[in-house]
């Protein structure tokens, strides 16, 4: 298993250099995302923004598979931190969908949208105008869309049921449906334990956990990037799944269908030792 690194005063002290160089970093891009035009050019560059932030906070990202060239794509995948919001550009380019609470997130929201990210209001009474606008966006891009359809992060101990409303828009259509495992693991690529996975590197609600540990402390989302940078960093690998054959389908059967594959991969893989 992965060791975390010990928390001392070096340690948080060099954390606190990174988490300033970080936000001195954001802060001399934001200029340059303002003169973006919304589109394919400020998409392509959040790969560029993702990175400074992957490197400060030191996380490598190994990627095994390839993406299907059809288009247009929805890439789905479990959801186990803030950190696939940086790791996918890096390593596919593309954009998400995600939910609408983040919108209001300071500087977080507005550079989301400026990079192509579509917000989903979830309450039913949004439900159908949320899922046109993501049908309209998803077929008229020439990037892959990724969607989290557990509806919300996970302690990294398993894969919650996929919700099927996401699913709707693909029904009946040429939208084609690919599935990834995403995996964290130790910076050498030894497994993390479920309980260090909770304690350090899941972002999470403990509320919304149906097993698993708990964490024992919850974090915001920029004290869990500094915690990451004081205990050093981690591994993000990403398995990309053969595109799914849902046939005829209805959302319910996508939704089932693509939860067991990814589920059962996901559980195959993150206690297997890949040292690469």
């Amino acid at each position: 298993m992965a060791r975390v690194r010990k928390q001392n005063i070096f340690n948080t002290f060099f954390a606190a250099v990174k988490f300033s160089l970080f936000w001195l970093l954001v802060g001399l891009q934001l200029p340059v995302i303002v003169l973006l035009p919304r589109g394919r050019v400020s998409v392509w560059y959040m790969r560029v923004f993702m990175w400074f932030l992957l490197k400060t906070a030191g996380i490598r990202v190994r990627v095994f598979g390839a993406l299907t060239r059809h288009r247009p794509l929805l890439v789905i995948t479990n959801h186990i931190s803030i950190f696939e919001i940086a790791t996918f550009p890096v390593a596919f380019g593309g954009s998400f969908v995600a939910k609408k609470e983040l919108e209001s997130w300071p500087v977080v929201g507005w550079v989301a949208k400026k990079f192509g990210v579509i917000f989903v209001d979830r309450r039913p009474s949004h439900a159908a105008d949320a899922l046109a606008v993501v049908q309209q966006t998803v077929k008229n891009v020439k990037y892959p869309m990724f969607l989290f359809p557990e509806g919300t992060t996970t302690n990294g101990a398993y894969v919650k049921p996929f919700k099927s409303t996401l699913f709707s828009f693909v029904e009946n259509s040429n939208v084609a449906v690919q599935p990834m495992v995403t995996v964290y693991r130790g910076r050498d690529g030894t497994p993390i334990s479920d309980e260090d996975m909770a304690t350090h590197y899941a972002y999470f609600d403990n509320a919304k956990q149906d097993a698993g540990p708990r964490a024992p402390r919850e974090r915001s989302a920029f004290s869990q990037l500094f915690h990451i940078m004081v205990v050093g960093g981690f591994r993000v690998d990403i398995t990309v799944l053969p595109p799914a054959s849902l046939g005829a389908m209805d959302r319910k059967q996508i939704a089932a269908t693509l939860q067991k594959v990814v589920s059962d991969k996901y559980m195959e893989l993150k206690d297997k030792e890949i040292r690469k």
